[in-house]
């Protein structure tokens, strides 16, 4: 059945967690019908303590507050910027060339957490520390860790709904590939000398498999709705946002919908403000077959991908938003 919603549902993730069997069944069946429909849900009780997000925003609110030739020190072109700074403007959406109007800096898994016995310790680069914020490092790994399992116990419900084992995902995205990205769109002081097309971040959807979101700084946040609507995403303070990444929506072969969409430009009256968000991109293992699942396939809607590993996709999709050449 579709459904418009208005607004993105709430849920509650201890049901699924720590409930009854009916309370789990439940949370299950509205997830589903949620990524089926907009690809968008809140979830509370999800382990991130209002004290940690606060801890993790000050320390990104003091790095990016450094001057622009500190900042380029974490700068890592070579590896696709994929971990440590990104500068301004730099990224682009897919198929657009105007940057956005937003610096980040990403985390990824800390080696020294991973098995040596475990041979994707070797595709990963050294997480950046900048040794300006000492307590960054601290509260950045445990947001992240925190992240994690949060999204993993999204998996499992995911699993469920798209009748699998509830374990499906566990393998595919231990020690994945998942990057917590911190993002500054940075204050316009004179909006005339921008590109007229240049927005916080244009649409787009995630490469990943989820995303989960902790609450942003400032509205701006709106996702495209089936019938065109953009509407605004917004979430009580106690909430994180999570989203189908593209991954998800290739494996189930447009199943569960990645959903467009991106952060627009506030009043110009507010371009000179800062917006701070943080969002966990939960990916799999370079290795995970992303090949479409056959339960998910059916005369009324045929296959629609053509397979690839999370590896390749991903690969693909950084040189699309100019990360990699």
């Amino acid at each position: 059945m579709e459904i418009l919603f208005d607004e993105i549902p709430s849920l509650d993730l201890a049901d699924f967690t720590s409930g009854t069997p009916e309370q789990k069944s439940t949370f299950v069946k509205k997830l589903g019908e949620a990524y089926q429909n907009i690809g968008f849900v809140a979830i509370k009780n999800h382990g991130l303590s209002q004290d940690l997000q606060d801890r993790l925003y000050n320390s990104i609110k003091r790095f990016f507050a450094l001057p622009d030739e500190v900042k380029s020190k974490y700068e890592r072109p070579e590896i696709g910027f994929q971990r440590g700074y990104t500068g301004k403007g730099k990224e682009h959406a897919k198929g657009r060339n105007t940057g956005d109007l937003k610096e980040f800096y990403h985390v990824g898994q800390e080696l020294s957490q991973i098995p040596d016995s475990d041979p994707i310790k070797k595709e990963y680069p050294e997480n950046l520390w900048p040794e300006e914020i000492p307590e960054f490092k601290n509260d950045a790994i445990e947001a992240y860790q925190t992240l994690e399992k949060a999204g993993k116990a999204m998996l499992r419900a995911i699993a469920l709904n798209l009748e699998l084992p509830e374990d499906y995902f566990e393998d595919k995205v231990a020690y994945g590939n998942s990057i917590l990205r911190q993002i500054h769109y940075f204050p316009i002081e004179n909006p005339d000398m921008v590109p007229a097309d240049a927005v916080r971040a244009a649409e787009h959807g995630d490469i990943n498999l989820i995303t989960l979101l902790m609450g942003a700084s400032a509205d701006g946040l709106q996702v495209l709705r089936k019938d065109g609507k953009w509407i605004p995403i917004t979430a009580l303070p106690d909430q994180l946002v999570v989203n189908v990444g593209d991954m998800l929506e290739r494996l189930t072969n447009k199943k569960l919908k990645s959903t467009i969409h991106r952060v627009v430009n506030p009043p110009r009256e507010l371009m000179n403000t800062s917006r701070f968000s943080i969002p966990f991109f939960m990916h799999p293992r370079s290795e995970m077959d992303l090949t479409c699942l056959e339960s998910c396939i059916d005369a009324d809607n045929p296959k629609r991908f053509k397979d690839a590993t999370a590896g390749e996709f991903l690969e693909e999709r950084l040189r699309e938003l100019g990360l990699r050449k």
